[in-house]
């Protein structure tokens, strides 16, 4: 049986915890005009990259910014450029793409991490926050040898063999759907249920090691 996850530790950035940051207020970001694109299409295909604007300073951004490395020590924060879009606590970054309608798909290369969340979150989230502990995010994580989902920081243990080294992210926005998705059958291992009011963004959450996003490509059959 799968033990439940610890909020503390699945929420800690640099040696500290949730329960260990003083409290202050959560405030929403107002993003700048910018040329970020706003998909509605319902086609496949789906394309993004990271956006360096958003990404902690203790992430590094490679592979023309479609992988993340985690440095534990990472840069210090005065030398990254500030605006209202880093996340300045917590070791999130975002895609540069808003998604606010239609059904997508992309895939995460997992192997290389053994701490990390991966799904969506509200592309207006406070920077102050972190994915998968809010109202605004949700997400599919990995920690102490286990898989989760997590949603405004409830844990839902997901059964699942192993650890791929490839796993598959799909978004039905007006379903109100986001789905983990075994990428070697393919099928759904877990699917949460939300209702999505505003536009989205592809989020990740990483903690050790690194990732690498695959994104335009097409919906493996099955899946509906």
């Amino acid at each position: 049986m799968a033990m439940p996850v610890s909020i503390p530790r699945l929420c800690r950035l640099a040696g500290r915890t949730l329960s260990s940051l003083p409290g202050r207020h959560r405030r929403a970001v107002s993003l700048p005009a910018g040329p970020r694109f706003v998909s509605t299409a319902t086609e496949n295909q789906f394309q993004f990259r990271l956006d360096e604007r958003t990404a902690h300073s203790s992430l590094d951004l490679f592979k023309k910014d479609t992988g993340i490395i985690y440095r534990m020590l990472g840069l210090d924060p005065t030398q990254v450029q500030d605006n209202p879009e880093r996340f300045k606590e917590w070791a999130v970054v975002f895609a540069d793409t808003r998604i606010d309608g239609g059904r997508h798909y992309w895939e995460v290369t997992v192997k290389k991490s053994e701490e990390f969340r991966v799904g969506v979150a509200e592309a207006l989230m406070s920077r102050d926050e972190c994915v998968g502990t809010n109202s605004s995010s949700w997400v599919f994580g990995y920690a102490q040898r286990k898989w989760f989902a997590m949603t405004n920081s409830k844990v839902v243990p997901v059964s699942l063999v192993g650890k791929p080294d490839r796993v598959g992210i799909l978004l039905d926005y007006d379903a109100g759907l986001l789905a983990l998705v075994d990428v070697e059958k393919p099928r759904i291992i877990h699917a949460l249920k939300a209702r999505f009011g505003s536009p989205l963004c592809p989020a990740f959450g990483l903690w050790d090691g690194e990732l690498l996003t695959h994104s335009g490509l097409e919906e493996p059959e099955g899946l509906k």
